[in-house]
């Protein structure tokens, strides 16, 4: 049995095949996903996990070198979550955060129901 950090199978099997310049979205419950094999679905129900969890839980476990934020949460909960983290992101408006996902290697369904709670992670290198 795995001691620590991502438990759940299907979510660390994609993030052990990330590399470089992958993009990970982490996504709040009303963010409409592709029907792809790329989308983990952890809600629970509203609000389980948080964006938060989910996106702490990703941190330890990936590295980062850039992020994006829809436009529309710019001074929101979920912005100051972000910079709180460590990130410095980037903002596009939510329509293009949105055409995003089909490029996506990995997208992660929270229950968060915070609006605009969805963040863009481009996976970075450790050397």
């Amino acid at each position: 049995m795995k001691k620590t950090g991502i438990l759940n199978g299907p979510l660390n099997g994609i993030l052990g095949t990330l590399g470089h310049g992958h993009l990970v979205v982490i996504a709040d419950v009303g963010m409409p996903l592709p029907d792809a094999d790329t989308v983990v679905d952890l809600a629970l129900v509203k609000g389980i996990p948080s964006f938060t969890e989910v996106l702490q839980a990703v941190l330890a476990d990936v590295q980062v070198e850039s992020s994006l934020l829809a436009s529309e949460a710019t001074g929101s909960s979920v912005e100051t979550i972000v910079r709180a983290e460590g990130l410095n992101p980037d903002f596009v408006s939510h329509e293009d955060l949105k055409a995003l996902l089909p490029s996506a290697r990995l997208i992660i369904r929270t229950g968060e129901a915070t609006p605009y709670a969805n963040v863009v992670l481009r996976c970075g290198v450790t050397f």
